[in-house]
């Protein structure tokens, strides 16, 4: 840039377009280039002159020079960046001549009035003026640039822009807080008020200070002291807002009358200095008494609360507060004597009448001539027992109301003072009260005499009976309850005679009781817990004869003869059986230990298993073998059954065998016989087992075997083997084998036989010499071999006629070459000839059997064919009755000719 250029368009072209411009500029001005300098401002970017104006500035130029190229541009040049670098330089005077131009050409820019407004400042040009009336400057950049300068300005500047937090900043600055006042009391804004009176900001006793000495004594507007009091109470700052108001309606100010603002000061001190509220009310006396004193009393302020009522002429809550507040019965007195007023008399009455002053109260009451609050005052004289009181404040109130209560309660008042003969004179007038409700109190209270009264009047026979017998009057008694007629009259009336005693008309009263059911207990209860068994057994003796006496009678004798007469409970049982409660008198019979009586009830009830579960636990004075049997039969349960057997066996073996075959179809044999064996009493029920025997139970037929075993009764023993084969052979065979007697030991080998055992039955036979059992053994085994070894032994033991005999009775199994070959083989021919003459008939007669056989039905074959033959030939000769099948003519074999065509 040293370098001197003949011509420096290329150089400010360059620095334009890289933003060289304050170099540019600063070289062509050193360089004396000024043409050049106007040329780039002018032609090529007048965008730029703020920054050659700043660079022309910084280079010392002539103020003509510069204001010359700023006005050869004018409307080109940017304004707000031209003033900055101006601003910055404090050299903004040398654009007046330019802004001048432009605001007379009309210009709005905000910038260029910011610009004027700033010379016009720092000239002291009329400032105040230009601040107050230009409405196109930013008062915010204004009065910044004013702050510095004059602050008065500034807030002048803040105030026209309402820029609030600028304005209340300077202020504080500058300790301008009869302005920061004024303009807030003017903003009315209740932001701003919330600002300026927040507890952190440290200048707020500075500014109430101005707002309550200055701002708000000034202000003429409504709206405005409003907002500001609104705002003290928002912030709540009650000692301040004292002190605010204090000075407008205290002073003489236009404000001083207004309704709102007296209230709201008596509201204020209230709530926060209550030293002060009685000397308001005494001074003023444009507020909404009532309201204000409500809220009086509700601060606990109650002497100025009393004053602000009384000031008003509200003489009933002037006396309330005295009541209810300060708690001065003799100051209210006091004070209804003076003002001499109904209601105030009747709120005196009641706070008496709350504070248990019944008498004072009734006085009061009658002073106040109020009928209204009757009940209370009836309520009140009976707890006071003062009834002489209320029956004069009743008879007051009877002149003005017809209420029933009132009337009733004159009754019960002149009952309590005992004067009878006034109730009765007014039960003849014409009344409203409710008699039986005061009767039914007066006998509550023990009036009764005076319920008496009542009652008798008003033909109340039930509760005149129980107030005859409150009265000892106990034939008067019964005859109202003859005359009431109803069951709970019968009941108190009969209860009360048994209390005193008097059984006779206890009596009288009891048998119309006991004919109805839901009665007859509690009056059996109520003659038992007071010890008169006998007079409650005569009772119901004589229910017994009556008409309509039901079955709830008859059973509850028999529990009163369970209880106290048992001698005469079976009587009664079987005289009434069809009448009696069965299930009751059980209980009873039960819990009395009546056992012999329980279980006939149970029987007669059809409840045989409990009968004979009583029997068997009380069997030494319920058990009777023939009733015991009888119950059996019928029991549901099947264990009782075998009770019964255990019972039987332990107490009554002798019969346990009758009981057995009584039950016998019922009973598990087994069972049975398990019970007797583990008691080893088998013995004792052989007859009943021979009895069930047909049964063929096994463990039945083995007990009978055993015994037999047992008792050498081999006729027995075999005719049971034989006939019930349902027991444990083998083993009974196996027993028997080794028995001493041969017919034990020939009854094995029985068994053996039945068993299909044969050849443990031969071999037991032989070794008792038993032959010919050996041979029927063997014939009905089936067994050749067997009956072939049965000859060879005979043979061997020489048995000739035993050879002989098998042969006969084994003749179907031994076969003819072994019986030939061992007859002469063993010399023994003569004695097995028998046995071949037969064998040769049996065979002889077998083949005769079959030729007969084949003759027969070479017979039947050729009659089967002769029929044959005259069935063939009955067929050919219907066939020759038939027409021949003969061949269709000519023209009929493919179908029907045709029909014809064209």
């Amino acid at each position: 840039m040293e370098a001197k250029l003949p011509d420096a368009r290329p150089l400010i072209n360059v620095c334009d377009r890289f933003g060289f411009v304050p170099d540019l500029t600063h070289y062509l001005y050193t360089n004396n280039m000024l043409r050049y300098i106007e040329g780039y401002v002018q032609k090529v970017n007048p965008g730029n002159a703020p920054l050659v104006v700043g660079q022309l500035l910084d280079d010392e130029c002539p103020e003509d020079f510069i204001k010359g190229l700023i006005l050869s541009v004018r409307s080109l040049l940017p304004v707000e960046p031209l003033v900055d670098e101006c601003e910055k330089r404090n050299r903004l005077r040398l654009l007046t001549q330019f802004l001048e131009h432009l605001v007379s050409e009309g210009s709005q820019d905000v910038h260029v009035h910011n610009a004027l407004g700033k010379i016009i400042i720092d000239s002291n040009n009329n400032p105040e003026h230009f601040l107050t009336t230009n409405p196109f400057y930013d008062s915010r950049v204004v009065g910044k640039y004013c702050e510095k300068r004059d602050p008065t300005l500034a807030v002048v500047a803040y105030r026209r822009g309402q820029c609030d937090e600028e304005l209340i900043n300077v202020t504080n600055k500058n300790s301008l807080f009869k302005l920061q006042a004024r303009y807030v009391v003017e903003r009315m804004d209740g932001d701003l008020w919330d600002k300026v009176l927040q507890p952190d900001n440290e200048y707020r006793r500075q500014f109430i200070d101005q707002v309550v000495s200055t701002a708000l004594p000034e202000s003429k507007s409504p709206e405005q002291v409003s907002a500001a009091v609104k705002a003290f109470m928002t912030a709540d700052l009650p000692h301040e807002l004292i002190e605010l108001l204090e000075k407008i309606v205290l002073q003489n100010s236009a404000f001083s009358g207004n309704f709102n603002l007296q209230n709201l000061l008596i509201l204020t001190a209230i709530k926060a200095d209550s030293s002060r509220v009685m000397d308001y009310v005494n001074r003023l006396d444009n507020f909404d008494g009532p309201a204000v004193g409500e809220v009086a009393v509700e601060a606990q302020l109650y002497e100025e609360a009393f004053a602000i009522f009384k000031k008003f002429n509200l003489n009933v809550q002037a006396v309330d507060v005295l009541l209810d507040n300060i708690r001065s019965i003799e100051r209210a007195e006091e004070f209804a004597f003076r003002v001499e007023e109904d209601a105030v008399w009747s709120q005196v009455a009641k706070a008496q009448l709350r504070e248990g002053l019944v008498s004072e109260a009734i006085e009061s009451f009658i002073r106040a001539d109020d009928v209204t609050h009757f009940l209370d005052v009836i309520r009140a004289a009976e707890e006071a027992n003062v009834y002489h009181d209320l029956v004069k404040y009743l008879l007051m109130v009877r002149q003005k109301a017809r209420e029933p209560k009132v009337d009733s309660e004159l009754i019960f008042a002149y009952a309590k003072i005992d004067r009878l003969s006034d109730i009765e004179e007014f039960i003849l007038m014409p009344n409203v009260a409710n008699l039986q409700n005061v009767g039914d109190r007066l006998y509550d209270e023990e009036l009764y005499e005076a319920a008496k009264i009542i009652y008798a009047f008003i033909s109340n026979w039930a509760k005149l009976a129980v107030t005859l017998v409150k009265l000892k009057q106990f034939q008067g008694a019964v005859d109202a309850a003859r005359k009431a007629n109803s069951a709970k009259t019968w009941k108190e009336v009969c209860f009360a005679c048994v209390d005193a005693e008097e059984f006779r008309l206890a009596q009288i009263c009891g048998l119309n009781i006991i004919v109805q059911v839901d009665d007859l207990e509690e009056v059996s209860e109520y003659y038992q817990n007071r010890g008169c068994f006998s007079e409650l057994i005569s009772l119901m003796e004589s229910g017994l004869g009556l008409e309509r006496a039901h079955m709830g009678i008859f059973t509850e004798l028999g529990v009163l003869y369970a209880r106290y007469r048992p001698e005469k409970l079976m009587e009664h049982i079987k005289l009434f059986s069809t009448r009696l409660n069965i299930p009751k008198l059980i209980r009873a019979c039960d819990e009395q230990q009546h056992w012999k009586e329980l279980t006939y009830l149970y029987i007669q009830y059809d409840e045989f298993d409990n009968a004979a579960t009583t029997i068997m636990n009380h069997s030494p004075d319920a058990w009777d073998h023939m009733q015991f049997k009888d119950v059996c039969v019928k029991v549901a349960n099947v264990e009782i059954y075998y009770k019964a057997v255990h019972f039987y066996l332990q107490e009554h073996p002798d019969l346990i065998n009758d009981l057995l075959n009584v039950l016998a179809l019922r009973l598990d044999h087994t069972r049975v016989v398990d019970i007797m064996r583990k008691a080893g009493q088998l013995h004792l029920v052989k007859p009943y087992m021979v009895a069930v025997q047909s049964n063929n139970v096994s463990a039945v037929n083995e007990a009978l075997n055993e015994l037999y075993v047992e008792e050498e009764d081999y006729e027995r023993l075999r005719e049971s083997v034989d006939m019930h084969d349902n027991f444990d052979q083998i083993g009974l065979a196996q027993k028997l084998e080794k028995h001493e007697l041969l017919e034990m030991r020939r009854i094995a080998a029985y068994i053996y036989k039945k068993a299909g055992r044969w050849k443990q039955s031969i071999a037991l036979s032989k070794k008792d010499n038993m032959y010919k059992d050996c041979m029927e053994t063997c014939s009905q085994s089936g067994d050749r071999e067997l009956s072939e070894d049965l000859l060879v032994y005979f043979i061997e033991q020489g048995k000739k006629e035993c050879f002989a005999s098998c042969l006969f009775i084994c003749y179907d199994l031994i076969r003819a070459d072994v019986a030939l070959e061992l007859a002469w083989t063993n010399n023994m021919l003569d004695f097995a000839f028998p046995y071949l003459l037969q064998f040769i008939r049996e065979y002889t007669s077998k083949v005769d059997d079959l030729v007969k056989d084949r003759i027969e039905s070479q017979k039947e074959e050729k009659a089967k064919e002769n029929e044959e033959k005259e069935l063939v030939a009955q067929q050919n000769m219907y066939a020759q009755l038939l027409p021949l099948a003969l061949p269709a003519p000519p023209g009929m074999m493919g179908g029907p000719p045709p029909m014809g065509s064209y």
